[in-house]
């Protein structure tokens, strides 16, 4: 675009036709032409190119067309809406309505016309009898053709297959003294009712309808006659006026039970009101000793037989009857204030009973509680160990004979962590063996009662329990009133978190 030449040891630069030189004197810019020059026509239009310059000619499209190519060509586009039709005209358009479809035909959405389906239709055009065939812009009707099996014709409508009535059209050929039925598709001949054709002795014989059809003319018994037969009854029933079907009897009428009667399908069944029994004789109840022959438990203490029932007693003292009229609900005397403890006792309720019970914490221990001692000190590190944190007094109470061995208190800390590890054990008041404990897990242990109490005893033991948490052990002391009380009604479970 540019040419340069040195003049005094400076370049002297130049630039092509159609290009400027800029201020730096060293660089060309294009000249816009249709800026300052007028070198194109009036209908023409100025378009600046690289170094020079174009006139193109202005071409303006009447209506109706749009230029392509430098071209005017009429566009194809129309608003002619559904049901019309677009008709092309010199430079536009117009919108002519579409014919009306002739008879056999429907305009669709877009009013094209299409054929009607009359054999389609819900309501078929043509008679019974005949086919419809669709044809464009019609239908026809064809007759249908059926072809019967023997003893058959063909119904009016040519639909299906009818039987011949040979009997009513008198197609039959039986004889004399015949009586002829129609059957589907043929026919027979027949004696007079109660009899059949001996094809041998060419004659009616009797028919013994009892059995032929057994089973299917009388409900119970059947007995042939000539040329007929007659039904009975058995015992419990008697014949219906119908002659065929046996009525039940109602025996319960006659009173032959000592207590209820039903009526049963040709019999009856004395049965008896609760609390009693139907006697082998099938007529007689007699009364049924519940507490005697029951499987289960029906009273948690004490049966009495009663006629036609029974009725549950408790203790005399110590418990009452519960709403059930079952079981036995212990009488909490310390809750009704109906008991003798001292001002510094403390009653506590047992099954049937209750106990006086006073409560004092060893020295170096206060009192946290009605039933717990904390210790307050000790002289010394080996002191400490040996000592409990903790003194917790707890009461239990089992009826004997109950089974063993069973679990009566469990101990562990609370909460428990990752780590911890108890020893449990019973340092007071085992000396004849009667408790056990056991290790259920690291941090619970568990008191068992395992040797069989079988008379009223109270109890009283220590149970130990020694907690290893992060390097230390930590005992703890739990002082168990055990009281074995007379009766089995009921077995309680105590758990101790420390």
């Amino acid at each position: 675009m540019q040419q340069c030449t040195p003049v005094g040891g400076r370049p002297q630069c130049s630039c092509y036709p159609g290009f400027s030189l800029t201020a730096d004197g060293q660089s060309c810019e294009d000249i816009n032409e249709c800026l300052s020059t007028r070198a194109c026509q009036p209908n023409e239009r100025c378009v600046n190119t690289a170094g020079s310059y174009m006139c193109q000619r202005q071409i303006v499209c009447p209506s109706g067309y749009q230029i392509n190519n430098d071209i005017c060509e009429g566009t194809m586009s129309h608003n002619c809406g559904l049901g019309f039709e677009c008709v092309n005209t010199e430079g536009s358009f117009r919108c002519d309505p579409k014919p009306h479809c002739p008879v056999g035909f429907s305009q669709d959405s877009q009013g094209n016309c299409i054929d009607i389906d009359e054999c389609g239709t819900v309501a078929q055009p043509c008679s019974p009898g005949f086919n419809c065939v669709n044809t464009v812009g019609s239908y026809t009707c064809q007759r249908k053709i059926l072809m019967c099996s023997r003893g058959y014709h063909a119904s009016p409508d040519a639909s299906r297959c009818i039987d011949v009535d040979e009997c009513q059209s008198n197609l039959h050929r039986c004889g004399e003294g015949q009586l002829c039925h129609n059957l589907p598709g043929s026919y027979r001949c027949d004696c007079q009712t109660g009899y059949q054709y001996d094809t041998f002795r060419r004659m009616c014989v009797d028919v013994n309808e009892c059995w032929r059809y057994p089973g299917r003319l009388c409900a119970q018994t059947c007995e042939n006659t000539p040329g007929s037969y007659e039904c009975s009854c058995t015992a419990g029933f008697r014949l219906s006026s119908d002659g065929k079907n046996c009525e039940d009897v109602n025996e319960c009428l006659a009173s032959p039970c000592s207590q209820e009667c039903a009526n049963i399908y040709g019999s009856y069944q004395c049965y008896c009101r609760q609390g009693y029994y139907l006697r082998e004789d099938g007529h007689t109840c007699e009364d049924i000793d519940e507490c005697s022959q029951s499987i289960g438990h029906l009273c948690t203490y004490k049966c009495v037989n009663v006629p036609g029932s029974y009725q549950c007693a408790c203790p005399e003292y110590g418990y009452t009857m519960s709403p059930n009229g079952r079981s036995c609900r212990d009488i909490d005397e310390c809750a009704t204030r109906a008991h003798n403890c001292s001002v510094g006792e403390t009653c506590y309720n047992i099954q049937g009973g209750y106990r006086c019970l006073a409560f004092s914490c060893p020295q170096n221990y206060r009192k946290v509680s009605d039933t717990r001692c904390e210790r307050i000190s000790c002289p010394s590190y080996l002191d400490c160990q040996n000592s409990p944190l903790r003194i917790t007094y707890y009461y239990l109470s089992f009826q004997s004979n109950i089974v063993i061995p069973a679990q009566i208190f469990r101990i562990g800390p609370s909460p428990a962590y990752s780590g911890d590890n108890v020893i449990v054990s019973i340092t007071r008041g085992n000396e004849e063996n009667y408790f056990s404990t056991r290790k259920l897990n690291a941090y619970t242990g568990a008191v068992y009662l395992h040797r069989q109490v079988r008379e009223p005893r109270d109890f009283s033991i220590d149970v130990e329990m020694k907690l290893w948490r992060q390097g230390t052990f930590t005992t703890f002391l739990a002082r168990i009133y055990v009281f074995i009380t007379k009766h089995q009604i009921s077995i309680f479970l105590t758990e101790l978190k420390v």
